[in-house]
């Protein structure tokens, strides 16, 4: 993950003791710890803490506080804001001791928790295993309170990618729309056919306008312009769109719409595929970075070699660009972008339920312009047991490309956002 785009990692930690103990000495016992723990992002807190933001973790610093958190980790449970119990313990003063019989009762209750044992300032493996745990529930909080439109029923050919509105509402507690595509079709209606703005500053920056016209980038803008309207009009935050619908009726395609939209932080995804709508916003959660979904249109398990293409991909992802038709048709605009080289991780959301996913951390090797295949084309390699999963044991077609190596924190999110792991 790039630093400069990973969103920062605060945390609240609540240190409890036990009054038996001096808490002078233990004060200056534990001071690495909690400079450690600052260093990393936490604020301290004190009190009951049940109306602190997001999922304290406690600092257990003796034994003898066991009813102590239990009674405050259930008050917060009793008033809608629980999550797992997350405890920091040290190697002194019994508070191991008190952290595994505080996790054993939550866990006789199935609820979830997880014990973080801090050997000290120097502890950098248990402080990053912290802060990864604080960005992933930080990140399905932020989930939860997405506004997804899903516009037009998922294409017909995703028969493993189409659940339920409902189904998408429920597991991850977005608020959750679904529009007719007409309804949007409406909206570009309405809009006049541009003539100049901003957005034709990339057709001005753009490396190749292979076999388009600005009237036809024009009609792109102007997609563009409707749907953002209808993104705002009921304040979207994510969106997938049945795009197929608007090269059938209008003879114009939502490419650039879609990637204007992620680069502007409104998660869009194409074909009205669902699981990866919601995975794109879920790695923008957690990244801070947009990504990229795509067909894999070849598989080398030998080489361990993926051909990923597709007609759309957000500009802020790529070095450089080329308008081009859109691939199928042969009319509208499609975007054939110019990755960078460099470390990358694969995931795939599905499951009946969305409890399923696929990833591969790789590295991206190779950018082509075939003919035959959607217009950004680049290869990733991954393991050969990872590429050769794809095809023995596939969760559907399309695949999320995000930069940075990010496979751990987002199975960490996932975990804890898993019925009976998480909030």
């Amino acid at each position: 993950m790039n630093p400069s785009t990973a969103p920062a990692t605060s945390f609240w930690y609540i240190p409890v003791a036990s009054a038996l103990h001096d808490a002078r000495s233990l004060s200056a016992l534990l001071a690495g710890h909690e400079q450690a723990l600052v260093g990393a992002g936490g604020h301290r807190g004190v009190g009951e803490v049940a109306d602190a933001p997001g999922v304290p973790f406690y600092f257990v610093q003796t034994g003898g506080t066991e009813h102590d958190v239990l009674r405050r980790h259930r008050s917060r449970i009793q008033q809608g804001r629980g999550g797992p119990l997350l405890l920091i313990a040290h190697p002194g003063h019994n508070s191991l001791p008190a952290a595994l019989e505080m996790l054993a009762a939550i866990q006789q209750e199935g609820r979830p928790g997880r014990i973080f044992l801090l050997k000290g300032k120097e502890d950098d493996r248990t402080l990053a295993e912290i802060t990864q745990t604080a960005r992933a529930l930080a990140a399905n909080n932020r989930l939860a309170q997405d506004r997804f439109g899903i516009i037009g029923p998922s294409s017909d050919w995703l028969v493993a990618s189409s659940p339920r509105a409902e189904l998408v509402a429920r597991r991850f507690g977005m608020w959750v729309k679904e529009f007719a595509v007409d309804e949007l079709r409406a909206y570009i209606a309405q809009q006049p056919l541009p003539e100049d703005g901003p957005e034709f500053d990339l057709w001005d920056r753009a490396h190749g306008k292979d076999g388009l016209t600005r009237e036809a980038f024009a009609q792109a803008v102007r997609v563009t312009r409707g749907l953002r309207a209808l993104v705002q009009n009921h304040q979207l935050s994510m969106l997938t769109l049945r795009c197929f619908d608007l090269v059938e009726k209008d003879g114009v395609t939502g490419c650039l719409a879609l990637a204007l939209l992620a680069d502007a932080g409104i998660t869009a995804g194409c074909e009205g595929d669902i699981p990866s709508a919601v995975l794109l916003r879920w790695l923008w959660h957690l990244t801070g970075q947009a990504g990229w979904m795509a067909n894999p249109s070849d598989v080398d398990v030998p080489k361990g070699e993926l051909l990923l293409a597709h007609c759309t991909v957000p500009l802020g992802m790529v070095g450089g660009y080329r308008f081009r038709t859109h691939f199928e048709s042969g009319i509208g605009l499609g975007i054939a972008g110019e990755f960078a080289s460099g470390p990358v991780t694969l995931l795939r959301l599905g499951g009946s339920n969305l409890d399923r996913w696929w990833g591969a951390e790789g590295t991206l090797v190779e950018n082509r312009r075939a003919p035959d295949l959607c217009r950004t084309q680049v290869v990733v390699r991954v393991s050969p047991p990872a590429a050769g999963e794809l095809l023995s044991a596939p969760l559907g077609n399309h695949l999320v490309l995000v930069r940075g190596h990010v496979q751990g924190l987002f199975r960490e999110a996932f975990i804890w956002s898993t019925p009976g792991r998480g909030a």
